[in-house]
């Protein structure tokens, strides 16, 4: 987990009235979800890619992603957000799940995990 993705969960942690131990288990079954969504053009995860900005689970379990795009014009802008509701709507005990596009910070390599990297042959 990157420094931000620790500093956001504790942030979390700290606000949430979900007990700690299940907070855990949320969020690494989301996060476990969005490593199922792919942008077909790029053979990596969404997560991994760095497309999420934020994850936001609310007390009643209702979770909003925050998430953007390799590009505004990416052919499957439509669709993507769609599959990664999808997938993180079937992990056990989320309700609600809304995924927000956004386009603010605009989306860079920096923002890919090691992982992405290895997998990109970018280094």
């Amino acid at each position: 987990m990157s420094d931000a993705a620790t500093a956001e969960k504790t942030a979390i942690d700290a606000q949430s009235a979900i007990p700690p131990e299940e907070l855990d288990r949320l969020t690494d079954d989301i996060v476990a979800a969005l490593k199922t969504v792919y942008d077909p053009e790029i053979p990596v995860d969404v997560y991994e890619l760095g497309l999420v900005y934020r994850i936001d689970i609310s007390d009643d379990r209702d979770v909003t992603i925050d998430m953007t795009l390799t590009a505004p014009g990416c052919p499957v802008a439509g669709e993507m957000p769609g599959w990664v509701e999808n997938a993180v709507g079937a992990a056990p005990g989320v309700g609600k799940v809304t995924v927000r596009m956004v386009f603010d910070p605009p989306w860079d390599q920096s923002r890919m995990s090691d992982e992405a990297r290895v997998a990109l042959d970018m280094w």
